[in-house]
């Protein structure tokens, strides 16, 4: 992986660039487009963490991580615990394979330590070509389905 990765806020000069890239085929289902998303942060300030995925110039992809909201079956559970993961992760079709995902995916997590998190919940559809072996190899561990039919995941964050 290039060593100049990193994640950036979106801003007026990076929005329309971080829209452009597209996952590869047959993964439309299993992603939200990237505008979609920005939309959801603009109206969650408060609980969103959208962010750019750039390799030295090019945008190579988006992650959007949320804190301390009720999620998955959860979210409908009166007094459930408020809690923080990974909402989004698309990496352009061209760029997968090169460790962009786990980078955001990492970075992510770092982010829900830093702010004293020590786990970190995020959903996955199911089916062939979908994201759940990648989820899996990141040390996430089914957890239960959601009302959606998704199936709901966890990481520990402590090691």
């Amino acid at each position: 992986m290039n060593t100049s990765v990193r994640l950036e806020e979106p801003t007026p000069d990076n929005v329309m660039a971080a829209c452009r890239p597209h996952v590869a085929p047959g993964q439309e289902k299993f992603v939200t487009p990237v505008a979609g998303s920005l939309a959801e942060a603009y109206v969650h300030p408060e609980t969103a963490w959208p962010r750019v995925i750039r390799a030295g110039e090019r945008v190579v992809g988006f992650v959007m991580a949320f804190f301390g909201v009720p999620f998955g079956y959860d979210a409908e559970t009166p007094g459930a615990p408020p809690r923080s993961g990974l909402r989004r992760l698309a990496v352009a079709a061209g760029e997968q394979g090169r460790g962009y995902g786990r980078f955001a995916a990492e970075a992510v997590h770092e982010e829900i330590r830093r702010r004293g998190g020590t786990l970190c919940t995020m959903t996955w559809q199911p089916g062939e070509g979908g994201p759940e072996e990648f989820y899996l190899r990141l040390g996430y561990r089914r957890r239960g389905l959601t009302g959606d039919g998704e199936y709901l995941g966890e990481r520990g964050l402590t090691s």
